[in-house]
């Protein structure tokens, strides 16, 4: 216990010489429970997330950093360069910007808006997902009478992987893809399967190379997503709506680590975290739902087969 006290007296040492001089309370509490765990995570609450100024900022668009670029103790993470938040005001616009280093992947949580893709202009709403090749300019504006809200995801591109060019912009909306159950995942949850890599032949969107799949889970009353772990791959899961017990790794003798978990909430798991869910909501209420994206630990660059992605 005197070791973890230490190591978090060198924690708050480094929180305070950051550029947003705060102490994070449950970055804290993951490096107290995670000693002589088997596991590693991160978690974040929306509400509790300051605004930074990044790439797509101004003074109508608004980015609050959860994972990657922006925020100050993300040292474990390796694949993700940014996951957040953004939000712009009615009759705002986001900056227009190329990142000529990461694959992005949005999610349009909530409002209307447009799109700017290269040269086009595309309307986009809530619950569309699309994907933003290495290198493209984007941007968003607003012209409605409610905010549009966008998460941001973008991932780190290792210099031996060979880019394919997308003719098109890849998007569409979640409302187009059937909820299906996944036995190894228990039957109380169905799955969205939204984007996989471009050999997928199960999501709707068969576009990225760092991203091996986009999805959300939608729990009944009580439903439980079976704790697994990934070996060689990262995830995020933010919570849409509802609540429930993260499952977020587990102590030295095999015991899981539940958290209490609401709508906002967000967790990072590197390889071999276990990972899990079980739903708080009671019949008659609405199902939990959780938007999460998967992608390769930066040494997973090439296939099984030892080739580069092509």
């Amino acid at each position: 216990m005197k070791q973890n006290i230490v190591k978090c007296c060198n924690y708050f040492s480094y929180i305070r010489t950051t550029r947003f001089i705060r102490l994070d309370i449950l970055s804290l509490l993951f490096l107290i429970i995670t000693t002589g765990a088997k596991s590693q995570y991160l978690i974040r609450s929306l509400s509790s997330i300051p605004e930074v100024s990044m790439e797509l900022s101004t003074q109508t668009s608004h980015y609050s950093p959860m994972f990657g670029a922006g925020d100050d103790s993300s040292k474990i993470i390796k694949g993700v360069n940014r996951f957040g938040y953004l939000t712009i005001d009615t009759g705002g616009r986001s900056n227009i910007v190329k990142l000529a280093e990461e694959e992005l992947v949005l999610f349009v949580l909530d409002g209307t808006g447009i799109l700017y893709y290269g040269k086009e202009k595309v309307p986009v709403s809530k619950n569309d997902f699309m994907y933003i090749p290495v290198g493209t300019k984007f941007g968003f504006s607003n012209p409605r009478e409610k905010s549009l809200s966008v998460m941001v995801m973008g991932f780190k591109i290792p210099s031996d992987t060979i880019i394919r060019a997308t003719p098109i912009l890849m998007i569409a909306n979640a409302g187009e893809v059937p909820f299906q159950v996944l036995g190894s995942h228990g039957l109380t949850t169905q799955f969205q399967l939204l984007m996989g890599t471009i050999e997928s032949i199960r999501d709707r969107l068969a576009a990225a190379y760092q991203v091996t799949s986009l999805f959300i889970m939608d729990f009944a009353a009580g439903g439980t997503n079976i704790p697994h772990r990934h070996d060689d791959e990262e995830e995020i899961y933010f919570i849409l709506r509802g609540h429930g017990e993260i499952v977020a790794g587990e102590t030295s003798d095999g015991k899981e680590l539940r958290h209490l978990s609401k709508e906002g909430d967000a967790y990072f798991f590197s390889p071999k975290t276990l990972i899990g869910f079980y739903s708080g909501n009671k019949e008659g209420e609405e199902h939990a739902r959780i938007l999460a994206v998967r992608f390769k630990y930066p040494s997973q660059s090439q296939d099984k087969t030892g080739n580069k992605l092509k």
